[in-house]
């Protein structure tokens, strides 16, 4: 069983440009509330299908961890999607898909919940994290992340 989460928000520039910033995993950090940074691994150097990074995420001023991803999706200006964890059996599916809108692109970001810890588990997290109903963070940060591009997308640091 799995659980999607999604947000779509228009960010003012062309699809090739947001996808470049997405795609661009080194840069995670400004746009993530909740990751602090990525870093390419295993000899890549951006983005392919295949290639891995690892991010480094935080929340408050004790809960740090690492997830290690594989790009699963790399269409430049049209997809781009990794997994977290275990390609094979992975925790996580993110996508992102970029599409001509009138006023720049409509992005779209999901976060699909592939496999839930066990109760235990579940209760630790939330513990660590702060944070009681995770599917409720994770659209909120989705949501902050899309806000945080379109302010990019305004001030004209993605302008053609």
């Amino acid at each position: 069983m799995s659980d999607s989460i999604s947000a779509s928000a228009v960010v003012e520039a062309a699809p090739e440009k947001v996808w470049a910033l997405v795609a661009d995993v080194t840069r995670m950090g400004e746009w993530s509330p909740e990751c602090a940074e990525c870093s390419w691994v295993d000899g890549a150097t951006g983005p392919e299908v295949g290639a891995r990074f690892r991010g480094r995420n935080k929340r408050g001023p004790l809960a740090r961890w690492s997830t290690t991803c594989t790009v699963t999706a790399c269409e430049p200006g049209r997809s781009f999607a990794f997994s977290v964890g275990d390609p094979d059996s992975p925790e996580t599916l993110w996508r992102y898909s970029f599409v001509p809108a009138t006023g720049g692109t409509m992005v779209t970001e999901t976060c699909e919940i592939v496999r839930r810890g066990n109760v235990a588990y579940r209760v630790v997290t939330a513990l660590a994290l702060g944070v009681l109903d995770r599917e409720a963070d994770l659209q909120r940060n989705i949501e902050r992340t899309l806000q945080r591009l379109q302010v990019a997308g305004r001030a004209g640091a993605l302008a053609d």
